[in-house]
């Protein structure tokens, strides 16, 4: 979101949320028939009525100035109908936050809400129902704030940009690189937002919003920022790469929201773009919902792209483009004049108008007082319950990536650990541990509280903040590693390192944090636990090759009880079972690639190495999938085939001569799969979580196709030296296919190449 669009939302607020210190909130909704027995009159307001009718009968009684009034993100009263001011940006990226403008805390009336794990500490759990159970969770907080009249009732998350470059600053709001993993978080965090008990499909819990479509991965980098930046996509990589995860939302998830981006797209600024908004988005895809700009995203196509002579044109070509909503007040301020001009037709307007109050129609909102509704009895008792803080705590522990685990140092046993130092400028983290979007917790477990609660520790920060400019306090934390029986490193960055609008430069720890990590290493007379929270990957092949240092954790951005889950895994409470979802690349990437490459295929050539598992040719600090765990798991392959043969008729081009690969939206796809059947044992003393990840090297017929890509993937718990199977069934079309120079789907014949594991199986498609 643009930080200016905060400045005019506040100001806005000011009157939408009566803010006085004696002031007593209500939620907002419209066809309040108690207080207006005339509104009856209006078919918009009789519920018996199917959602299509309502909203035509309310266009249709609606002035021009109206409308251009209900396609912003402060929405006008319209008092003759009944209908209060609404604000449609609220945000619950990982719990409820006060981020977006239109929900907000209050210490009297919801004082914080359950703050998750940072989402790509989330997606390093690789598991679906986690995914879903914490939106679940997040989705009655949300309807309890409305009905307390402190939030509303659509939310502008996930964010499901792929993480391209690991210098962006918001690739910690992001699933991570893969485009499978991205979309399958999408679909599981939109549905658990979105879905009514009742299963109405019709009806909204809350309005859900995958952004930023599309091609978006850069802040502020260097001298590029957001607002300037044009990606130059291939329309091989859009398809494979950028844009699956959006798609996605629409298709599997009915998404009621696709945000448009910043940046320009190959010269066009994306809410400018008809092909992306209305060929694409609205046309190919068909969303049941709206599309919204990025905060300012008219005013920076307007003042930063220049990308026409007047604001009014602005505004019509956003509207013609496919936009229904815009952050800020320029479709309020410039459409009017627009419509006079010529620029834009008014019932380009009503369509905007129309699919924003087909959400609103859709979440209740035009259904007289919430009280009476379904989510009606949720309240402030239903914010920071016990459990969802529990579940917050469980999630941070199924995040948690143990890098390095030399002769099994780890897990501490409390009955020989007497003393414990926590050494580290993230050791007593606590806003730290939360990241972008973060609004106010419920409370805060730090690293050292969480230690603290199973050992008697000695803490010394080591450096005063994460850019640890000074090695001042060096003395007194090697002094705290040398008498204590183990150590704890909490490292790493935080938000102000990266975040929204600040991109980082390198992937070194900050400052002198390296010096300190070697220093107390050596200083230290038991095990030496490096633990890291940040938002990307950062290079540690020194602490890596450290035999001092036997222990290695990435926690993420933990969220509030970040510090209790690295304490359950230090000390055995837990398995670690997470793993990357993101290549942790060397430093040298960072100083020879450049962030506004958009290229995700390598080029020899150029010595360009690619991004990400798929594409990437170099050597990787930890790859992508990497994990380890206090037990060993075994996979044994039970079934899958040698061959798997392609049934064409007489007519079909292969049939007449030697193919290569073929459509994957060929009626030869219709139903053709097979099964992978394997058995997972769980060799170890403890249980644990796991997950199976089945990868696919695809033959190299098709040009720049993956090196490497990730089919699907499943979750097991298994007890100490258990075992269980694990069955997939994989869409020859849909899995295994790649998308060409042309941004088609094609399925390649010849050797495929299954991998889970360790576990490698040949596979030959033909026709």
């Amino acid at each position: 979101m643009a930080f200016q669009a905060t400045l005019h939302f506040l100001l806005s607020l000011v009157i939408l949320s009566f803010l006085s210190v004696s002031a007593t909130y209500y939620p907002r909704y419209a066809c309040d028939l108690d207080k207006n027995p005339s509104l009856k009159e209006f078919a918009f307001c009789n519920t018996s009525l199917d959602i299509k009718t309502r909203v035509s009968d309310l266009v249709k009684r609606m002035t021009l100035k109206e409308k251009t009034g209900s396609i912003v993100s402060v929405a006008d009263r319209i008092d003759r109908l009944g209908i209060p001011s609404y604000g449609w940006w609220s945000e619950a990226l990982h719990g409820v936050s006060d981020t977006g403008p239109a929900t907000w805390f209050n210490k009297t009336v919801v004082p914080g809400a359950t703050s998750y794990p940072q989402v790509i500490l989330t997606a390093a759990s690789f598991n679906e129902s986690l995914f879903y159970t914490i939106a679940k969770v997040v989705s009655n907080e949300a309807r309890a704030m409305y009905n307390t009249g402190v939030a509303g009732l659509t939310f502008w998350s996930p964010n499901v940009n792929i993480f391209r470059d690991p210098r962006w600053g918001r690739g910690q709001e992001t699933p991570g690189e893969d485009p499978l993993l991205t979309s399958r978080f999408g679909v599981a965090y939109v549905k658990g937002l979105q879905e009514t008990d009742s299963g109405d499909k019709d009806r909204l819990k809350l309005g859900a919003c995958c952004k930023h479509y599309t091609a978006y991965d850069l802040d502020n980098w260097t001298s590029v920022d957001r607002f300037h930046f044009n990606a130059i996509v291939t329309k091989q990589d859009l398809e494979d790469t950028y844009n699956p995860p959006f798609k996605s939302c629409v298709f599997d998830a009915n998404v009621a929201s696709i945000m448009c981006s910043f940046n320009k797209v190959n010269g066009k600024p994306a809410c400018g773009d008809k092909e992306l908004l209305e060929g694409t988005v609205r046309g190919e895809w068909k969303l049941n919902g709206y599309i919204s700009s990025d905060c300012d995203s008219l005013e920076v196509m307007f003042k930063d792209q220049r990308w026409a002579k007047t604001p009014e044109e602005v505004a019509a070509d956003a509207l013609n483009a496919g936009l229904d909503l815009n952050c800020g007040d320029s479709l309020k301020n410039f459409t009017a004049n627009a419509v006079k001009k010529g620029l834009v037709k008014e019932s380009v307007v009503d369509r905007a108008v129309t699919n924003n109050f087909v959400t609103l129609m859709r979440l209740g909102f035009f259904d007289g007082n919430p009280s009476k509704q379904m989510y009606g009895k949720l309240g402030k008792k239903d914010v920071c319950t016990q459990a969802a803080q529990d579940l917050a705590r469980e999630a941070a522990r199924q995040g948690i990536v143990l890098l390095k685990n030399s002769l099994g140092s780890l897990p501490l046993i409390p009955n020989y650990i007497k003393t414990l130092a926590v050494i580290g400028p993230n050791a007593n983290a606590t806003e730290a541990m939360i990241g972008n979007y973060g609004g106010i917790p419920c409370k805060y477990t730090t690293p050292l509280k969480g230690l603290s609660d199973s050992v008697k520790t000695i803490y010394e920060p080591g450096c005063k903040d994460v850019m640890c400019a000074s090695t001042a306090g060096f003395e007194k934390a090697k002094t705290a590693a040398a008498i204590a029986d183990a150590v704890v490193l909490v490292m790493g960055t935080d938000i102000s390192i990266e975040h929204e609008a600040l991109d980082r430069i390198d992937i070194d720890l900050p400052g002198q944090q390296n010096l300190l990590v070697s220093e107390v290493a050596y200083a230290a007379r038991g095990p030496v636990i490096l633990a890291l929270m940040s938002g990307g990957g950062v290079d540690v092949t020194f602490a890596k090759c450290n035999p001092k240092i036997t222990s290695i954790l990435w926690f993420g951005l933990p969220g509030q009880e970040g510090g209790a889950a690295l304490a359950d895994v230090i000390f055995g409470r837990y398995n670690p079972g997470g793993r990357l979802p993101m290549t942790w690349y060397p430093r040298s990437y960072a100083e020879s690639v450049s962030m506004g490459n958009m290229n995700m295929r390598a080029d020899p050539s150029t010595g360009y190495p690619g991004r990400s598992y798929r594409f990437y040719r170099g050597e990787a600090v930890y790859p992508f999938g990497y994990g380890l765990s206090y037990s060993l798991y075994v996979h044994h392959l039970v079934k899958a085939p040698k061959h798997v043969t392609v049934p064409v008729n007489k007519a079909h081009t292969c049939s007449q001569s030697s193919c290569k690969s073929f459509s994957a939206t060929d009626n030869v796809c219709n139903g053709l799969s097979f099964d992978v059947d394997i058995m997972v044992t769980n060799i170890g003393k403890m249980s644990g979580s796991h997950t199976v990840m089945l990868f696919s090297y695809p033959p190299r017929v098709i040009y720049n196709s993956p090196h490497k890509q990730l089919l699907d993937f499943k979750k097991v718990r298994l007890g100490p030296w258990k075992r269980t199977s694990v069955s997939f069934k994989v869409d020859v079309c849909k899995q295994l296919s790649v998308v060409d120079e042309d941004g088609n789907r094609r399925v390649a014949l010849g050797r495929h190449v299954l991998q889970i594991g360790d576990l490698k199986h040949n596979l030959s498609l033909k026709i």
